[in-house]
């Protein structure tokens, strides 16, 4: 470990470190009262005799530069935030006397082992931390970690096939063999698929050797990486300890002994993470402040804001730290949190394991089950968990009040319990049964106290961890409930580049009710930003080819000038080396002209002749040339009046349709701005699929032997021929939430395959089932396809209204009376009413009703409040 610098008068890092703590203590508590007291001596004594006050002060030194530097840090990570030595010395944010968070989770007393301090920085700023780093201790004293690769099961096979030069079709096939998982091996695959144990004992020589070789090289290290956050800071020059590399992807130095090795010759491995939560909390906060002048401390907030629990009563968590699957928003509706030890139990408990609690969590939070503890005496550390051990310090402190365990001890054997280690748990139990009994418990109740520990062990989580990344997604829960647009202006910024979660995210967006306009010259900037209207609208640097200069240049002169006139103005206005053709072209595709008015996104493109430059060729070199003449010196002489030549026209064009437009808007932003191509079918596919192609790519096998009907629009098509001549067909569909590829082969190809067009719109219809010659690989299997356009005349028998009674009044039942007589068709009419509250409805059926299921009678059905409808 390196030594720190001491400044002036003091003789030990013990002692600079005590002063710290005490100085910050201050700061931190309104009165350090004799609890704090003796909780900083009690780990200040501790730290002292492990050595380890030299470690804290690294950390606190390069946590406060980070400060300094406006880098964001985050309130704590792991067991270290149990530390009041680092609330004091600000390395954390959590104070563990407020959160009762041990310090023995962190550093045990009774078994030494080194401490593991590892902090959030924002993305933005984590490499300024690193240089400063570098710049304090050395250039040679400081290294990334080396990280091997090595060789999987399926990657074997193809790297072996590709030197032994299997064809590439067969490599695939034997490589898509092997079961999916991260951890089979290749023995595992010859036992579990017979196909490829076939092929291991065929008599394809190739195919054998191939399988041979990937068997005996699995394993072997593949190629070298670099650590994401390990950074090792050493005592001298890294030379004289382990060997070193260079990366083409870093300026530091590498080790080439991974983590474990290097922590064992003596080397001090200190974990830089970069967090993207940090960063959207820092745009948010950038954002609120340029609209409303609100500078906002966002570790200042309260804790109790009742926007912000409603947020998580209503699992309206989408964009939140930690809080957003699927799983959790529905728990956290029936859980109803209402305090932050609710969040921090819900963050622990939802995870594997300890799942099956959450139920039991919430019926004993809403009094529907009683609350019972394993004995009286655990009822102060078990309260706010409802009885359930949910922690790992649960355990500690269970140990401690029953059996009289030190912390220390304490920990040490929650260890042996969460580590599932049978042959050291008789001992403890007989060791935690005698201090139990010597304290007046009876030995059986102590023996079933214990069994109820070792089994909760198996699944506690951290606290310390749990309540400082529950304060953090707080945080992002209390931007969200209260500055709805800038926190999510912020997440889709920070998503930018991830097509499926940007996607969702304004798809979050719509529901609710925030409008996420397309990129605009004349308001958009490089990032994603809020208007005046509490519109959000798309930064500039999300198109492809526009770069950051680009964009200083337009905001530059938007806000020297005014806005944008027309793109001449410009063209005359802008920095053209920095938005160059390739630039502007980004622009009008994404629709970034689309307020000059007057002119549409085709007519940037048009050339009267195939010799002729395009229209936008024209705006670029007549502002080139504007600029030109205005720098000149003849032009410094006479004044700014010698350009005088007019705009070129603008050329009369047809309009692209709305597929073309939307097609090159997502060619150049990665997502469909001004709509989607599948907007005139939403009726279709909302009332006859039932199923996203997102749901069929993350878990196909939820589907398996069921029938399932999906539609989408044709993106990619090619028709091809087998090895032995037989035709077949490869797809690509996309529709409002993914993209998936299909293959169809044999009669359905033939029966099929005019469909299979790019831009064609379909409705699929198919079965998930085992595929030929697999025991246990589903695939979704094709048996109709017909056109989308086709379906709502083809499948709808009848329409069914469901109306409230309460709705039933004079003006309700004659504005719906007008709509079916202005729309009578072949659909037969249905209504149900009833107390949709109460969920009882009568059907009524008839004849004398029938209608036109055309769009304007729909959308007219959706404007009447109190109406919903079924198309059967």
């Amino acid at each position: 470990m390196p030594n720190f610098t001491l400044p002036e008068g003091f003789s030990s890092e013990d002692e600079y470190l005590r002063q710290l703590t005490y100085e910050g203590a201050k700061s931190r508590y309104p009165k350090v009262t004799v609890e704090i007291k003796e909780r900083i001596e009690l780990e200040l004594g501790i730290i002292q005799d492990m050595g380890f006050a030299g470690y804290f002060l690294i950390v606190q030194d390069f946590v406060m530069a980070a400060k300094e530097l406006k880098v964001s840090v985050g309130p704590g990570r792991g067991s270290a935030a149990g530390s009041i030595i680092a609330y004091c010395t600000f390395i954390t944010n959590i104070d563990p006397i407020q959160y009762n968070l041990l310090f023995e989770r962190f550093l045990n007393p009774e078994r030494v082992s080194m401490p593991d301090i590892d902090i959030d920085f924002d993305d933005d700023g984590r490499a300024k931390v690193i240089d400063w780093v570098v710049n304090k201790y050395g250039k040679n004293r400081v290294a990334q970690i080396i990280t091997f690769g090595t060789m999987a099961a399926k990657s074997s096979i193809r790297d072996v096939a590709r030197v032994l030069k299997l064809p590439l079709q067969e490599a695939d096939k034997l490589a898509k063999l092997v079961p999916e998982g991260p951890k089979v091996s290749l023995q595992q695959a010859f036992s579990e698929v017979k196909e490829l144990a076939d092929v291991k004992n065929g008599k394809d020589i190739l195919a054998v050797k191939t399988l041979g070789f990937a068997e005996t090289l699995e394993g072997c290290a593949r190629h070298t990486g670099v650590h994401a956050a390990g950074v090792i800071i050493g005592k001298d020059d890294l030379r004289e300890y382990l060997p070193l590399s260079t990366s083409k992807n870093s300026d530091l130095l590498v080790t080439q002994y991974a983590d474990k090795h290097a922590e064992h010759v003596g080397m001090l491995k200190m974990d830089f993470l970069g967090l993207k939560t940090l960063s959207i909390i820092n745009d948010t906060l950038e954002l609120i402040e340029n609209k409303y002048g609100d500078k906002i401390d966002i570790n200042a907030i309260a804790l109790d804001d009742a926007k912000t629990y409603e947020l998580y009563q209503k699992g309206n968590t989408i964009g939140t730290f930690q809080f957003e699957s699927e799983g959790m928003r529905n728990y956290l509706k029936e859980l109803k949190p209402s305090n932050i030890e609710d969040l921090i139990a819900m963050n622990a408990l939802y995870r594997p394991g300890p799942m099956q609690f959450i139920p039991t969590y919430i019926s004993r939070k809403h009094g529907k089950e009683k609350t019972e503890y394993p004995h009286e005496l655990l009822e102060g550390i078990l309260k706010n968990t409802y009885g359930i051990m949910v922690y790992q310090e649960q355990i500690m402190q269970a140990a401690q009040i029953m059996a009289d365990y030190s912390l220390g001890e304490a920990d040490i054997l929650r260890r042996i319990m969460g580590k599932k280690k049978p042959e050291l748990l008789p001992p403890e139990e007989k060791k935690f049964i005698k201090r139990a009994v010597a304290k007046g418990i009876e030995e059986k109740l102590a023996k079933s106290i214990f069994e109820t520990m070792a089994h909760f062990a198996g699944y506690g989580f951290n606290r310390s961890h749990s309540a400082a990344y529950s304060v953090l997604a707080y945080q992002t829960a209390y931007l969200k409930a209260n500055y709805l647009p800038e926190y999510m202006a912020a997440v889709l910024q920070r998503n930018k580049n991830d097509i499926k979660k940007i996607t969702s995210f304004m798809d979050e967006c719509k529901r609710q009710g925030l409008k996420v306009l397309g990129p605009d010259v004349n308001e958009s900037e490089y990032k994603f930003i809020v208007n005046q209207k509490g519109e959000i609208r798309f930064g500039l640097g999300a198109v492809k080819g526009v770069g950051k200069g680009a964009v200083e240049s337009i905001v530059e002169a938007r806000n020297e000038n005014g806005p944008f006139k027309d793109i001449f103005d410009l063209t005359k206005r802008i920095a053209l080396r920095a938005a160059n053709k390739k630039c502007l072209e980004s622009l009008a595709y994404a629709g970034a002209f689309d307020s000059f008015k007057g002119v549409y996104r085709s007519q940037y493109f048009y050339k009267e002749t195939d010799a002729e430059v395009v229209f936008l060729d024209k705006a670029i070199r007549f502002g080139s040339k504007f600029q030109s003449v205005q720098q000149s010196e003849q032009i410094a002489m006479f004044g700014n009046d010698g350009f005088a030549v007019s705009n070129p026209e603008i050329p009369n064009c047809e309009p692209w349709s709305q597929l073309d437009m939307l097609s090159k808007e997502k060619e150049i932003t990665g997502m469909y701005l001004s709509g989607h191509p599948l907007d005139n079918f939403k009726i279709e596919i909302d009332h006859f699929c039932n199923v996203t192609l997102n749901q069929m790519n993350e878990d196909l096998l939820k589907f398996k032997n069921r029938d399932i009907t999906i539609a989408g629009i044709v993106t990619e098509a090619a028709h091809r021929t087998t090895k032995t001549g037989k035709p077949f067909g490869t797809f690509s569909i996309e529709d409002f939430t993914d993209t998936k590829r299909f293959v169809i082969f044999s009669e359905e190809y033939l029966k099929f395959r005019h469909f299979l067009k790019p831009k064609e719109f379909l409705f699929i219809k198919g079965r998930v089932e085992l595929r030929y010659r697999s025991d246990d690989t589903y695939e979704f299997r094709i048996n109709k396809i017909q056109l989308l356009s086709e379906v709502r005349n083809k499948l709808a028998q009848s329409i069914t209204m469901l109306l409230s009674l309460k709705d039933l009044s004079d003006g309700f039942i004659e504005e719906l009376t007008n709509l079916i007589n202005g729309n009578v068709g072949q659909t037969r009419l249905n209504f149900k009413v009833g107390d949709q509250e109460e969920g009882n409805f009568v059907e009524l059926h008839s004849n004398k009703f029938k209608v036109d299921l055309n769009n304007k009678f729909l959308e007219s059905l959706d404007q009447i409040p109190g109406i919903e409808y079924k198309l059967n």
